[in-house]
């Protein structure tokens, strides 16, 4: 009897506990599960807020860099910048070593004056001292061939007479026709001194001017591209190569984070697709500035479905499509750090009708 009442007290202090464990605990049902699930589908691709003329989106400030390097080969010589440096537009960032080129360079000037000069003169023309003295050699020439004629010529009857040998004949008239040949070449340069230089000639000088300058400017590209600048506002994120590293035109010197525009990448669900539009109003908020918000709109769209077959698809996957979506963010004081996580509530409300595409101004916003 006492062993019966035993287990009968056991049996009611069991089902006593298990009551007050169901009363603390009630039983996770279906219909508890689905919002669950619902509730971690909207948190990835964005849910619809208490107000219907919102829909929130859940992303970060989308990445981007560029890697910097030279368009020439040779050692650095100076790096200008530490990483986290915030730089601008055209700022000098390194140098290369660049004291050959500096030679080439005034050697290829020095060429380029000296053709200049020649021009210049061939332009000019002769002066008229030099005139003068080619004259007095045509005059020479002409008097000496005049004597050598006569002395020829006064040797035709003494050779009929055999006072002269033939040899002193042969002689007389080599005599007279080098001379005659002289004279008519000291002719040709005055005439050519008098007339001046050939337009053909002055046109072989010029290209070659033009020739000479292509080269200094070569050399002078070569001189720039030297030195290493950056292509856009933007932070020094690292540091890739130092002082006395032999650069290449393919390998990279440091890394150039863009910091200006600034967008937060999402993703748009399908089924809010007809809902928002490029130009639609957006307010940005972070977990590092929960006080503050970010005046934003949406700039870009992607015109393609991620995250589902390219093929078939049934009514079922078809809600399930989301799109990449850019929504710009004005950020005047630089808080909003380049991967930062983000919350972004669009407008829907009224949807532009134009659908303007593009970065606005944060000023007209």
């Amino acid at each position: 009897m006492k062993k019966i009442l035993t287990l009968l007290i056991l049996l009611m202090a069991g089902g006593g506990s298990a009551y007050y464990w169901h009363l603390q605990n009630p039983l996770v049902t279906g219909s508890d599960i689905i919002p669950k699930i619902e509730l971690q589908i909207s948190e990835l691709f964005g849910k619809q807020p208490i107000n219907e003329n919102e829909l929130l989106l859940y992303g970060n400030i989308d990445i981007r860099e560029a890697q910097l390097a030279f368009n020439s080969s040779e050692h650095i010589t100076e790096i200008l910048v530490q990483e986290g440096e915030q730089v601008k537009k055209g700022q000098l960032l390194a140098r290369l070593h660049n004291e050959i080129l500096k030679a080439q360079l005034q050697q290829a000037e020095a060429q380029l004056h000296a053709q200049s000069e020649t021009i210049v003169k061939l332009k000019a023309g002769s002066r008229k001292e030099e005139i003068e003295q080619v004259r007095s050699q045509y005059n020479a020439a002409v008097t000496t061939y005049k004597i050598a004629l006569s002395s020829y010529k006064r040797t035709i009857p003494l050779l009929k007479k055999r006072v002269i040998s033939p040899d002193d004949y042969d002689k007389a008239r080599a005599l007279s026709e080098s001379t005659k040949a002289q004279a008519e070449a000291a002719k040709h340069s005055l005439l050519l001194i008098q007339s001046g230089t050939r337009k053909e000639d002055i046109a072989i000088a010029i290209a070659t001017l033009k020739s000479l300058e292509a080269n200094v400017s070569l050399v002078k590209q070569q001189l720039d591209n030297a030195k290493l600048y950056a292509p856009a506002d933007g932070i020094i994120r690292n540091r890739i190569l130092e002082v006395g590293s032999m650069a290449f035109p393919a390998t990279p010197v440091m890394t150039l984070a863009f910091i200006n525009p600034v967008w937060v990448r999402a993703y748009l669900p399908e089924t809010a697709l007809g809902k928002v539009a490029i130009g639609s109003k957006a307010m940005i908020s972070t977990d590092s500035y929960p006080d503050k918000v970010y005046e934003g709109w949406v700039g870009y769209i992607s015109p393609t479905s991620e995250f589902t077959p390219k093929t078939i698809q049934t009514s079922e996957l078809r809600t399930r499509l989301v799109y990449s979506v850019r929504i710009y963010a004005c950020n005047p004081q630089n808080e909003l750090r380049l991967g930062m996580p983000t919350t972004v509530s669009v407008d829907i409300s009224k949807p532009p009708a134009s659908q303007e595409s593009g970065i606005q101004n944060c000023g007209n916003k």
